[in-house]
């Protein structure tokens, strides 16, 4: 198994970058932010991991939105 020092994605699950971001900016950013519905309709953990595993679209700018507020935070 090789590793992968420069992504910093490798070894983060997809529900700690979701709980990572609620804390961060909130749903209602993450809505504004992201246009999906499982972030403005009654928004939860657990529907929004059920959407961002089906659809990879999401998932990339979750992902990204992710990677932004990890380099904000360390500049």
């Amino acid at each position: 198994m090789s590793t992968q020092p420069n992504n910093p994605l490798h070894g983060v699950k997809l529900e700690q970058i979701i709980n990572e971001l609620v804390a961060h900016y909130g749903w209602e950013y993450l809505g504004y932010t992201i246009k999906i519905r499982c972030f403005t309709d009654d928004p939860s953990v657990k529907s929004s991991l059920k959407f961002l595993r089906r659809t990879p679209w999401a998932r990339t700018k979750v992902e990204n939105l992710y990677l932004k507020m990890l380099s904000k935070k360390r500049s």
